[in-house]
């Protein structure tokens, strides 16, 4: 009974010492895994390690009448988990009962625990050896404990990553334990340790009958463990899907990335307005933004601030951005031909423009001219609307105007004409353009520094004195393709105008060749009238006329000396008239002479040739036009071209 007791204690004692074991090891493994979860960059791995226990087979010598006990050899496993700094090791070893071994007996053996603790430079193991006996004195008598301690060379306190293999020899007597570092792919040997399990044996008594037949070395894994680890594994293997699936999406990224660069799309960011940026529907060459043709509905946004010429024609722009040109203020130069804007849509557009000098807006739905014009405005174009009135207001705001363009309008409109004095604010004006409106007669009042006057295409049937109020410095009138007659060209017409040196009558209803020109004029064309002949005095006003055009008339006569009184004559053109011969007495310094598509028969020797005597000075003609004429080059009179270079300079054909 004492032997009992004492056997309880004992069991008693080895179950505490289970106990305490286990909870040490629970909790230095919570420990690890919270560790493992706080640091995020420790690695979690599972070494497995495999213990191989090599038994041979012993028979036992039977000491009575029991046969020999089989002995089953196994390879137990041992796991150790590599996650805490205090590390762990429970070995366990598990012996198979034997045949006639009853499971509830109370001598069953207990699983032998070995606790190694890798945080520490020794391993400790704690191996007891129970064993079964046919004889009835084996069940009350155990196999003592044993302790050996196995001193870890080469180790340091807090090796990682290290795998514990447990071999057993294929003897009974030697027990070796090996330690590998997997972190640094090296071996680290242990010290070798011997454990006479023979002198165990003998200490256990004679009453041994069943030798060692299984030695198992197991981590102290809890099914709970169990659960975690597998938990773990799954975690590691979704981040390891989730860091695929990134990898995937970055490389979609990258692909999509290098196909925009060979796009020519726009950045992310646009640094509109910027002096380096261009609008994409533009074409920028320094500081001219041309975007000409592109069928835009409006002005592009983030066009440079700092663009000089700004090109907008042939689009469809319907309004401009209120306020928007204000900000430009190097603009110089802006073009919105051939448009769609309305008056409405460009009310308070060009107020406060800083420095616009130039603005083109022909082929518009305009009706009148703007009322905020720019004050540094030189050139204004508004050619091809619908214009029909002319106010003070306009024109007030740009004093510096030089250039004004009004053709093909609707100006003078149902018997509407230009007030008196509307364009003398515009006091620096040197071109005005109005033809092709319905003009009655030339406005009144101009500006007196007025050097252009464009008024082909209208209705005007007579010029006024008033014209100008002073002497102007008119050099250019023209006054093609109206209504003028002989009546309407007075003698004060053309009275303050004395420094004009070009007027184009051309395509107006005159009989003959006006008189009381100024004797300043250089160019006079007088086609497409009804002039039918040419006096003496005809020209005699007009001593520095260099260019006449007499052509499509209905000229059959001319007198003897009409041109004679134009000695700076280069270039005279009477072709389709009805003339039947070449003028006489031309200047001899007439560089061109054109009398194509006439009735010419006859060449007069003093056409082209003459002086005094037969004695005349080489002429400087240099191109003789008689094509289309009624020429018989047979009885043509030599010496009407004696003075010429050559004939060559004559053209029958």
């Amino acid at each position: 009974m004492v032997a009992l007791d004492t056997e309880e204690e004992k069991r008693n004692e080895e179950e505490v010492i289970m106990q305490e074991v286990e909870e040490e090891t629970d909790t230095v493994e919570d420990h690890g895994m919270r560790k493992t979860k706080s640091v995020g960059q420790s690695r979690e791995t599972d070494v497995k390690s495999k213990v191989v226990v090599e038994k041979e087979e012993q028979q036992g010598q039977n000491l009575g009448e029991h046969d020999t006990t089989d002995v089953i050899l196994t390879k137990p496993i041992l796991t150790a988990q590599n996650t805490s700094p205090s590390r762990e090791i429970v070995v366990e070893e598990h012996l198979p009962p034997t045949d006639n071994q009853n499971a509830s007996s109370p001598s069953m053996a207990t699983a032998s625990q070995a606790v190694l603790n890798l945080n520490t430079k020794s391993v400790t193991v704690l191996s007891s050896f129970p064993f079964t006996s046919q004889g009835p004195a084996a069940t009350s008598e155990t196999l003592p404990n044993i302790t050996t301690k196995l001193h870890i060379v080469d180790s340091t306190a807090e090796a990682t990553g290290a795998t514990l293999l447990v071999n057993e020899s294929s003897t009974n007597d030697d027990l070796r334990v090996e330690l590998h570092v997997m972190d640094s792919s090296k071996l680290h040997p242990l010290e070798e340790v011997s454990a006479d399990v023979t002198a165990m044996e003998a200490r256990a008594g004679p009453t041994a009958k069943t030798p060692l037949s299984t030695f198992m070395a197991e981590s102290k894994n809890t099914p709970k463990d169990n659960m975690t680890l597998e938990a773990k594994k799954a975690k590691v293997l979704k981040v390891k899907a989730k860091k695929a699936k990134v990898m995937k999406k970055a490389k979609k990224v990258k692909k999509l990335k290098r196909g925009r660069k060979l796009k020519p799309t726009t950045p992310s960011y646009f640094p509109y307005f910027e002096d380096h940026y261009c609008p994409s529907e533009c074409s920028c060459y320094g500081r001219v933004v041309q975007c000409s043709d592109k069928h835009l509905n409006r002005i592009p946004y983030g066009i440079p601030y700092n663009s000089r010429y700004i090109l907008l024609m042939n689009n469809h722009i319907d309004s401009i951005q209120l306020k928007l040109l204000s900000e430009y203020d190097s603009m110089e130069f802006l073009v919105l031909s051939n448009n769609h804007l309305t008056d409405e849509t460009i009310e308070g557009s060009f107020e406060g423009i800083k420095s616009l000098k130039r603005l083109y807006m022909e082929r518009n739905l305009l009706q009148s001219i703007p009322n905020d014009l720019p004050v540094t405005l030189e050139e204004l174009r508004l050619d091809g609307n619908q214009v029909n009135v002319m106010s003070d207001a306009a024109f007030g705001r740009c004093p510096n105007l030089l250039i004004l363009s009004l053709s093909n309008n609707s100006l003078g409109n149902k018997s509407s004409t230009i007030p008196p004095g509307v364009l003398l604010p515009l006091a620096k004006l040197r071109t005005l353009t109005l033809s092709y409106n319905q003009l009655a007669s030339v406005p009144l009042q101009l500006p007196l520094s007025l050097r252009e006057l464009y008024l082909r295409g209208n209705r005007i049937q007579r010029l006024q004195g008033d014209m100008f109020w002073g002497e102007a410095e008119l050099q250019v009138l023209d006054l093609s393709a109206n209504r003028l007659t002989d009546k309407g060209l007075g003698k004060a017409a053309l009275l303050n105008v004395s420094r004009l040196e070009s007027l184009n009558l051309e395509g107006n209803l005159l009989k003959q060749v006006p008189l009381h020109l100024p004797g300043s004029i250089k160019t006079l064309n007088l086609e497409g009238n009804f002039i039918s002949s040419i006096g003496k005095d005809a020209f005699i006003s007009m001593p520095q006329l260099e260019h006449l055009g007499l052509a499509r008339n209905k000229i059959t006569k001319v007198a003897l000396g009409a041109f004679r009184v134009l000695p700076l004559l280069h270039q005279l053109d009477m072709s389709h008239n009805a003339l039947q011969q070449v003028p006489r007495q031309l200047p001899l310094w007439l560089h061109s002479a054109t009398f194509s598509h006439n009735k010419i028969r006859v060449i007069p020797r003093d056409a082209f040739c003459w002086g005094r005597g037969n004695e005349s000075p080489l002429s400087r003609l240099v191109r003789v036009h008689l094509e289309y004429n009624l020429v018989d080059l047979g009885h043509l009179d030599t010496l009407a071209f004696r003075c010429l270079r050559g004939f060559q300079v004559v053209h029958f054909y």
